[in-house]
């Protein structure tokens, strides 16, 4: 069913999917880099909703600002702001459904925001579960290279061309250069699930590595093969795992 919410004068296009036999928990997921919350049966976060209603969890996914049906233009993105959408979402969720667990999974860049919206309400979440999770998105920014843009570092332009019909804002890249990633995320002491391709050609695995450098109680799953969008052969690893770990 329909889970818009406002931040901010934007409404966020989510949407609530109940379990058919609920235990009590919600998970929400976050997609990420110019993603959307999955529209097909062949999404990721789709496919993760599915599986985590048979255990009794019920789900809400959402576009971001400037990302599928949500308003807001691409180009003002930051995950700065792209954190006030979450936290407005988790504000919903807690409203509206008052569970009795409130599990965040994220992947790419949504791993990033989950991370650190889990540090900021550590005492309000349950789980964390992180699937190639971009946190190398701030030495990118730093070294001048992110996925297919190079720019100066120290003299950022106001908008890049990312892709065809996509411009990135030059405040998403000055911002990520000073984001406090593992800082804010390690404020978050409870279970987390770490997922990642060791043929990851967007984000390094390392960036899970440093995750669970940090993490009180992180498990670590580096799977053989398996790519950025952790598709084709590694799928239903991805979801076995997701799964059974918010299952127990």
């Amino acid at each position: 069913m329909e889970f818009n919410v406002t931040r901010d004068g934007l409404t966020l296009a989510g949407i609530y999917e109940p379990a058919p036999e609920p235990n009590g928990t919600i998970a929400v997921l976050f997609h990420g880099f110019t993603s959307d919350r999955g529209y097909t049966p062949t999404a990721l976060l789709e496919q993760l909703a599915q599986r985590l209603r048979t255990i009794g969890v019920g789900t809400v996914r959402f576009d971001f600002n400037g990302c599928g049906q949500s308003d807001g233009d691409f180009v003002n993105m930051t995950v700065l702001n792209e954190i006030a959408d979450a936290q407005a979402v988790l504000t919903a969720v807690q409203d509206r459904l008052a569970p009795k667990q409130i599990d965040l999974l994220g992947h790419s860049q949504g791993g990033v925001v989950a991370s650190m919206l889990a540090g900021y309400n550590a005492d309000l979440i349950h789980k964390v579960v992180l699937m190639a999770p971009a946190a190398t998105l701030k030495e990118d920014a730093l070294n001048g290279h992110t996925q297919n843009l190079v720019y100066d570092p120290e003299h950022i332009p106001a908008k890049l061309p990312i892709r065809p019909g996509k411009v990135l804002g030059g405040f998403y890249l000055r911002t990520a250069q000073l984001l406090p990633i593992y800082e804010t995320a390690q404020n978050f002491t409870g279970p987390v699930c770490l997922i990642h391709g060791d043929d990851d050609q967007v984000v390094a695995y390392s960036a899970s590595q440093r995750y669970d450098d940090i993490y009180q109680q992180s498990t670590l799953h580096l799977l053989p093969g398996a790519n950025h969008r952790l598709d084709g052969a590694a799928r239903n690893d991805v979801l076995q795992l997701a799964t059974d770990f918010i299952a127990n």
